[in-house]
């Protein structure tokens, strides 16, 4: 206790510096976490979320039992799986790859034009892959056709959505999240670097050696977090890209927690659909954290 009173007088600063985002946290984070217990009742909006009447477990059971149930799990873990499969690595090799450019004025080209598509808004980015993938004006059909091919509906077939996404998903997203690597990248020892040359090491043994190396705890703190969110996809661009013919493919946790909580207004059952998403993610969190560090000796915690 004096301990702490000696900080709070010796550090009272920081302390009042930090304060606005405790503050910020603690009202709009924690705060609203009480609203968890409607997914236990029968939420009334007349009778708000204490009056309303307990239900147990049966929106979770309605949840688990229902038609849409394997579905929104199997379209959600295969849209997870191709982010890990394709979005993770990709930023890795372009960082890595960048690393070893020695041209100043090609590697800032190539690192503008690989940022700017993550400033691009979901509608915006929507749109422009209806437009790109138009079966009759879209110039991926368009190139499709001149090489002897038939023109394809993308956006209307379910088992074409995942591909769609991810692969734009990737494009958008590739540049901005190799940055973290390339500051990574700069704290390697040039020194190590001129030495494996000197002794003949190729530039390949360099990056699979040093530059791979040094990088590691990040890519481990990074997958980790990116575990974590496995079941976290955002509903807006699924949403927006979603059809009536694709919607068995692309019908996903979040836009299902959408659709029944703001659409239908049965907010209890939303409630009970995210609350499931939340703690599947967090026991991924865990697991992958405990395997990292029995893995490679790092760990986010």
């Amino acid at each position: 206790m004096k301990t702490l009173k000696k900080r709070l007088v010796t550090s009272w600063q920081l302390y009042v510096l930090v304060l606005p985002a405790v503050i910020y946290i603690a009202l709009f984070a924690y705060k609203p976490m009480y609203g968890i217990l409607i997914a236990f009742k029968n939420f009334s909006i007349r009778k708000g979320v204490w009056g309303s009447a307990w239900v147990g477990f049966d929106n979770f059971k309605r949840l688990f039992n229902s038609y849409w149930f394997p579905v929104i799990m199997k379209n959600t873990l295969t849209l997870s799986a191709l982010s890990l499969v394709l979005g993770f690595p990709t930023p890795i090799i372009l960082a890595l790859l960048l690393n070893e450019v020695k041209s100043i004025k090609f590697k800032n080209a190539v690192q503008t034009v690989s940022y700017a598509p993550h400033f691009i808004s979901t509608v915006v980015m929507c749109g422009m892959l209806t437009l790109f993938l138009s079966p009759s004006t879209g110039v991926i059909n368009k190139i499709i056709e001149l090489f002897g091919g038939e023109a394809i509906f993308f956006l209307q077939e379910a088992n074409l959505f995942k591909w769609v996404y991810e692969l734009s998903n990737v494009w958008q997203g590739v540049g901005w999240s190799s940055i973290i690597y390339f500051a990574a990248l700069s704290s390697v020892d040039k020194g190590l670097l001129e030495a494996a040359e000197i002794d003949g090491a190729t530039r390949m043994q360099r990056i699979w050696h040093i530059n791979l190396p040094e990088i590691v705890p990040t890519i481990v703190t990074m997958f980790i977090l990116k575990c974590g969110q496995i079941l976290s996809i955002g509903y807006e661009k699924v949403y927006l890209l979603q059809t009536d013919a694709n919607i068995s493919g692309s019908e996903i946790i979040s836009t299902y927690v959408y659709k029944v909580g703001l659409e239908q207004a049965d907010f209890s059952f939303s409630t009970a659909t995210g609350l499931f998403n939340t703690v599947v993610n967090c026991v991924l969190l865990i697991t992958a954290n405990q395997l990292s560090k029995k893995v490679t000796d790092s760990g986010l915690f």
